[in-house]
């Protein structure tokens, strides 16, 4: 799939998340939503952006953002994570990637200096409108797990709200 850019229109989706209650892009219909796509819970890096994101949790909500973060995972490992890191934003179940492909999100990456197919790190920040149909306002691929969300914090202009 390709790459999406700011201003192409969302992808809406339907993916279950950690409770088994299905969450649609169109729920958050006069929203701004941050999505993020991670390649497995309770990693490392997934962890460390995991609780990057929770850190700033009341910067983005205080700025109207809801934080989804997507990974291959079933539900239950995603529940697990969760508790285990104390999460309080939503995680959502893409395990046949058909979300992360229409995201471009999945695909050939280098890690440690080989090529594999797999989950591309990446953050999307979505102004969805009140009819539910979401428009792309930064595409972000290949990020890293470390700083990545305070560079977010800082580009989006979060720093300082609370």
């Amino acid at each position: 799939m390709a790459k999406l850019n700011a201003g192409d229109i969302a992808p809406d989706f339907t993916l279950v998340d950690t409770y088994e209650k299905t969450v649609n892009l169109s729920d958050f219909a006069g929203s701004r939503v941050v999505l993020y796509f991670y390649p497995a819970a309770m990693t490392p890096g997934c962890t460390i952006e995991a609780n990057d994101f929770n850190a700033s949790i009341s910067q983005f909500t205080a700025a109207g953002y809801q934080i989804l973060g997507v990974s291959p995972d079933q539900p239950t490992k995603l529940a697990k994570f969760r508790d285990r890191e104390g999460l309080s934003f939503t995680l959502l179940a893409d395990p046949e990637r058909d979300v992360l492909n229409s995201y471009g999100a999945y695909g050939t990456k280098v890690l440690y200096g080989k090529k594999m197919e797999g989950v591309i790190r990446s953050t999307f920040v979505i102004d969805v409108d009140g009819e539910g149909v979401g428009t792309i306002a930064e595409a972000r691929y290949n990020v890293k797990a470390t700083g990545h969300v305070a560079r977010l914090v800082k580009e989006l202009g979060l720093e300082g709200v609370a």
